[in-house]
């Protein structure tokens, strides 16, 4: 019963962190255009890829 002092408060001022936190991000806009990332993720060009890179070295070429 005693713990139950400590953990009702600890556990509302958790959910008010959590509220908190949530606002601080709608109020930045997070949640604003939540499809423009994924179709970003999607057209991104990749990065050059080095003449050598994924190649198997040749056997006189080991190093």
């Amino acid at each position: 019963m005693e713990s139950l002092y400590l953990l009702i408060p600890l556990s509302a001022l958790l959910v008010l962190g959590i509220i908190a936190v949530f606002g601080w991000a709608l109020h930045r806009g997070q949640f604003e255009d939540i499809d423009a990332e994924a179709e970003r993720i999607l057209t991104d060009e990749a990065p050059a890829l080095d003449s050598r890179q994924g190649q198997k070295p040749t056997p006189g070429e080991e190093s």
